[in-house]
């Protein structure tokens, strides 16, 4: 039976891979040469856009892992678009993205009620993009209502993580170098492979075992802190929903 913690460590994988999967969709591509924005353009704007039209500066203080030039290049470079309007898309390809990746798992209804109790009861407290993105609409057809729900638990999970890493010392640029897990959107992948995809500028210095050691403590940490999300959640409720997830992780 999964307790809420180890339910917040099983769920992670899907939830990362699902909830972020569509800002690298073809859905998102389409919303980018439609309105003529660069792929962050959309990204940051879309996804940020839930904090309303701000400084860059605020961007970057949730876009911990970003290096921060490309933080306000990308922003600003998506002024073209009002905020407004940005999340709407962003969401629009979250929803479509759902329907086209799981819109033949008949689990998405349930897995959709259960994490709209764990999303609707969680504390906003540190996770301002989870605070945002609760606000925003949610579909109404199962598979587009699951996706766009893991992509509101995933920023949960996300601002409670930027908080660890910040707690443990951390420089962002090292505590991404020292990863290596599978709950990003596009599967398992090394610390280098993401801070290149994140526009960290090359060469990388190998983690140190005491960046590394505290990097795997920070995992915890997360685990820990998203421990009572999924304490809303008895047991057989758990146990539920990490099969579904993981029924629709295999597809």
């Amino acid at each position: 039976m999964a307790d809420p913690r180890t339910t917040a460590a099983l769920v992670k994988a899907p939830i990362g891979q699902y909830g972020g999967g569509f800002m690298i969709s073809r859905e998102a591509k389409a919303i980018c040469d439609e309105y003529g924005l660069g792929p962050r353009e959309l990204y940051f704007r879309g996804r940020c856009g839930v904090l309303g039209e701000c400084d860059a500066d605020v961007v970057n203080s949730v876009a911990v892992f970003f290096p921060r030039q490309h933080v306000e290049e990308s922003w600003n470079g998506g002024r073209k678009l009002p905020v407004e309007r940005a999340v709407e898309l962003y969401a629009e390809a979250c929803q479509a993205w759902g329907r086209r990746r799981l819109g033949g798992h008949d689990g998405c209804a349930r897995i959709a009620e259960l994490l709209q109790r764990v999303v609707e009861r969680a504390s906003p407290v540190g996770a301002p993009l989870f605070a945002g993105w609760r606000s925003v609409p949610l579909a109404d057809d199962p598979p587009a209502r699951a996706v766009q729900l893991m992509h509101v638990v995933r920023e949960l999970r996300g601002g409670l993580h930027a908080s660890a890493v910040v707690a443990a010392g951390l420089d962002p640029l090292e505590a991404t170098l020292a990863t290596s897990h599978d709950a990003t959107p596009f599967g398992t992948a090394t610390g280098e492979m993401i801070a290149k995809f994140f526009t960290w500028p090359e060469p990388y210095a190998t983690p140190g075992p005491d960046v590394v050691a505290r990097r795997a403590a920070v995992e915890e940490t997360t685990d820990d802190l998203m421990t009572p999300v999924f304490s809303v959640l008895d047991e057989g409720e758990s146990d539920e929903l990490v099969e579904l997830l993981r029924f629709g992780h295999a597809h």
